[in-house]
């Protein structure tokens, strides 16, 4: 438990602590002019993603079949090789190369809640389950402000060589300290067709899948250009990186802070009506973002706007779990984890071009109308689900 907790941990802020300084390293390798680095920010950022998932069904089933701590001696391994060469890359390509690759070795978190869920008893695995997404919640609210903390010290190869060594220490406790009880057999599956088949209504499914991209699309789309819009928000510009990752970091915070009481309210008043709450309030929120003055005006208002959106995700598998089959359910929240991941390439891809291309305030406005129009649209789809 110990060592898939630090192991997430670690991954997690490797993974994420790039992203206040992602655009400088990106103009270092030769991209030139705002839209081209934009552009190309987006890109290695989101292919990640993209890697990720097409690649995440084929791990879990080699997990199923060779055991799960292989899987995360894989991961850690790939990873920590992957994020050291980003140190030593000399162009944009290789760059965006090696976070394909981070994407297709990565899976460490994901494979570390199944570990965790299949070994601990069932009487405490919930303890275990909650304590293991508190790393993994931990670890992107951190990596942001690691990632504008060490490039000003240390500079941003040795950032990226230190990361890969912290993951190597991941691999060795993976390696070395956990021990698991795999049972090699053929795990019984439903046919991803046969499970669609047997939902007797979709529409509440549709629209949950469609609301948990919508809401990566949403956080995703900001990133690539944070650095960019900060750097005209800040005076001293040796601290553009330091408030770029604080700006990141203060929407993660913001659900964390948020995500438990709303899952109780959600009991309460219904867990539709919490997604309609809090996609509404998000897009009324992303619309002041566009026009700050300050960087701490930014801050504020992303940590806002994670308080409103941290219970969407619980929320958005309660929907799917209760309009499903039990012995279907697992087979639908896959489904909607693809579309989350389809969420997180096309954010940071579109993002970086509008606002290469038309505005960085566009890419908020933008994002604002998206979340608005899918509040109006659950709330017809819960209205109708009522009604019948």
């Amino acid at each position: 438990m110990a060592v898939c907790f630090a192991g997430s941990f670690a991954t997690i802020v490797a993974m994420t602590l790039l992203l206040p300084f992602l655009p400088l390293y990106v103009e270092q390798l030769g991209a030139q002019g705002h839209a081209s680095i934009v552009q190309w920010s987006g890109i290695a950022y989101g292919i990640t993603f993209l890697s990720a998932a097409l690649v995440a069904p084929l791990w879990g089933r080699l997990g199923d079949r060779y055991g799960r701590k292989l899987m995360l001696v894989r991961a850690s391994l790939g990873m920590a090789i992957c994020m050291s060469l980003m140190g030593m890359v000399q162009s944009v390509e290789q760059l965006v190369l090696l976070r394909l690759l981070v994407g297709l070795a990565g899976g460490y978190a994901s494979g570390s809640t199944i570990l965790v869920a299949m070994q601990t008893p069932k009487a405490r695995s919930g303890w275990a389950l909650g304590t293991l997404s508190a790393g993994i919640m931990a670890g992107n609210l951190v990596g942001p402000l690691i990632g504008g903390l060490l490039p000003p010290l240390i500079g941003i190869r040795s950032t990226f060589l230190l990361s890969g060594g912290a993951i190597f220490l991941a691999f060795l406790a993976t390696s070395l300290l956990i021990r698991e009880e795999h049972r090699p057999g053929k795990d019984r599956q439903k046919k991803s067709g046969k499970a669609w088949a047997s939902i007797p209504d979709k529409r509440p499914v549709v629209a949950m899948l469609a609301t948990g991209m919508l809401l990566m699309f949403a956080n995703m789309s900001i990133e690539p250009i944070i650095t960019v819009y900060v750097a005209q928000l800040v005076e001293n510009q040796a601290h553009v990186t330091l408030m770029a990752g604080v700006v990141m970091s203060a929407a993660a915070l913001g659900s964390i802070v948020s995500s438990a009481w709303l899952g109780r309210l959600a009991d309460r008043i219904g867990h539709w009506n919490v997604v309609i709450g809090a996609l509404g309030v998000a897009a009324l929120l992303l619309i002041p973002q566009a026009f700050v003055t300050s960087g701490w005006q930014l801050v504020a208002l992303r940590f806002l706007m994670g308080l409103a959106l941290g219970g969407l995700l619980p929320s958005i598998t309660s929907v799917i779990r209760h309009n499903v089959p039990d012995g279907v359910g697992g087979n639908v929240l896959g489904y909607s984890i693809s579309a989350q991941y389809a969420g997180q390439v096309a954010g940071p891809l579109l993002g970086g071009f509008v606002g290469g291309h038309i505005g960085m305030r566009a890419v908020f406005l933008g994002t604002a109308v998206l979340l608005g129009v899918g509040a109006v649209w659950n709330w017809f789809a819960a209205r109708d689900k009522l009604a019948d």
